[in-house]
């Protein structure tokens, strides 16, 4: 054991999640509190309004998620600078690459 930047005893070097582990255990936590809400798991009763909503939850955070993505794609592709392509085509023209 050594001890780490404040002082406090570290087990060894520290482990990082990667953006899929992290994306991977938000829905799981979210998979699983819809899952323990929709079939009343953990005895609650939700009122019937609530539990309109609560079904198709899943769906509407899908295509929510969807037009994020087509809506993050198509403003990236909106405001790529040609600049950048020259560069990178003197670039690659400069390593050997004829077009």
């Amino acid at each position: 054991l050594h001890r780490g930047r404040w002082g406090r005893e570290d087990a060894g070097p520290r482990v990082t999640m990667t953006k899929l582990a992290q994306w991977l255990w938000g829905l799981a936590i979210l998979g699983s509190t819809w899952a323990a809400l929709t079939t009343e798991a953990l005895g609650l009763e939700l009122p019937l309004s609530c539990q309109e909503v609560l079904w198709p939850l899943p769906t509407y955070l899908l295509v929510s998620a969807g037009c994020y993505a087509l809506g993050t794609v198509g403003y990236r592709v909106a405001t790529f600078h040609v600049c950048e392509i020259q560069e990178a085509r003197a670039d690659l023209a400069r390593r050997g690459l004829r077009f």
